[in-house]
């Protein structure tokens, strides 16, 4: 196939390309400046030019692909109803050209907001009416009007350099000079190395399925605790348990994320696409870190 990747220079798109293009896939990657075709050419991607916020650059690499998977994002979490608006306009046009064709399109989403707390998100939950955050790929991806959508979600992707949210944490801590956890820290993120997300992105793309959710979780949850230590040891600074009210003033927007249990489940995921994650820790991986060189 020939895939059209959106944030294909982004973390997740960089270990995508060589996945997709060992398997026999040829990868046509968006690129928003000269500096990621250089990387995409490099990485040995075709390069198409564009950006989220041009609908017409979007349509026309969708035209020439198989299918497109939707990995970019702006993170910019100072605007970011803005930029999910972005997103969901960026979604639209994509579907607008895979209409009516069976070709895939698979977009981004995230684990988080889908279970009450203690309880693990599992693939059939759907996202609540009363969702706190304004990003909605997925319910914009699976309303799009015969189109063969489906949804990866993701919960904190991670090797030796990022971590999701966990990088946020990482300069909250620096800052501060603290490692902290909210109350007792039992609430737990759901994480999966990059390596083994990227090898489920393909699985989803070459065993395509129409309006199907899938988990790309290898741990289901480690707890905040642990990752507050880890970073605690890391960085060399105390760690330290905040009170909910204490939170808000240390964590910032984080604030919403960090007392939160984010805690999935794969297993349906792993039986339809017979994925095994193979992957280090987060944990691990934050042992791994060079933290004086971020």
């Amino acid at each position: 196939m020939r895939v059209l990747i959106t944030g294909a220079t982004g973390f997740i798109g960089t270990a995508l390309i060589p996945e997709l293009i060992n398997a026999g896939h040829q990868v046509l990657g968006l690129a928003r400046s000269d500096a990621g075709a250089r990387a995409l050419t490099a990485a040995g991607a075709q390069v198409h030019r564009g950006n989220l916020e041009d609908l017409e650059s979007l349509r026309a690499g969708a035209d020439q692909s198989d299918g497109v998977i939707h990995a970019g994002f702006i993170h910019d979490f100072s605007r970011f109803k803005e930029v999910c608006e972005i997103d969901r306009r960026a979604i639209e046009a994509l579907g607008s050209v895979l209409a009516g064709s069976d070709r895939p399109l698979i977009v981004t989403s995230g684990v988080a907001g889908l279970a009450a707390p203690g309880q693990l998100a599992t693939e059939d939950d759907g996202v609540p009416p009363d969702f706190p955050l304004p990003r909605v790929s997925e319910q914009t991806a699976l309303a799009l009007k015969d189109v063969g959508a489906s949804v990866m979600r993701l919960p904190q992707v991670h090797d030796p350099i990022k971590q999701g949210l966990v990088t946020y944490l990482i300069a909250v801590a620096r800052e501060k000079g603290v490692s902290a956890y909210v109350a007792e820290g039992r609430n737990r993120w759901a994480a999966a190395h990059v390596s083994d997300v990227a090898h489920l992105y393909r699985l989803a793309l070459e065993k395509h399925e129409a309006g199907a959710k899938y988990h790309a979780v290898a741990e289901e949850g480690v707890p905040m605790r642990d990752i507050a230590e880890a970073l605690g040891r890391g960085l060399k600074v105390p760690v330290v348990s905040l009170s909910p009210e204490e939170a808000a003033a240390h964590f910032g927007w984080l604030t919403l994320f960090a007392g939160s249990d984010l805690a999935a489940s794969s297993e349906k995921t792993r039986k339809k696409l017979d994925w095994h994650p193979t992957g280090p820790g987060l944990i691990a991986d934050l042992e791994q870190m060079n933290y004086f060189e971020i």
